[in-house]
């Protein structure tokens, strides 16, 4: 039987933390607890004068259930279901791990 996990194209992140406000609020934390936490990396110089790289990175913290509710039910995680840049993806780990084999770099898989 699979497990299913989650996936992240941080290529394509945009840093506009959709995902930390939905799963927020589908968890009912409190200010300071995330389910997933974006992470900003950068900017930093690549080359001169004027190649920079700056990203931003969903991470999922020990307080992220999957939505094992949501999931149950058919639909998607939260913050999938929410992410503005359609960047995250969730379900079958090897069918995510195909996806990533093909994507190549920038992309991150969570598997509770």
């Amino acid at each position: 039987m699979s497990k299913n996990g989650l996936m992240i194209d941080y290529e394509y992140c945009t840093g506009c933390h959709s995902c930390e406000v939905a799963c927020k609020n589908r968890l009912r934390l409190p200010v300071g607890k995330y389910g997933i936490k974006v992470s900003e990396i950068g900017p930093f110089l690549l080359e001169a004068p004027d190649k920079f790289e700056w990203n931003f990175i969903p991470v999922p913290t020990s307080l992220c259930d999957m939505c094992g509710d949501l999931v149950a039910k058919g639909e998607k995680p939260a913050c999938v279901h929410h992410c503005l840049g359609a960047c995250m993806d969730y379900g079958p780990a090897e069918e995510l791990a195909e996806k990533m084999a093909a994507k190549g770099k920038k992309v991150m898989m969570y598997i509770p």
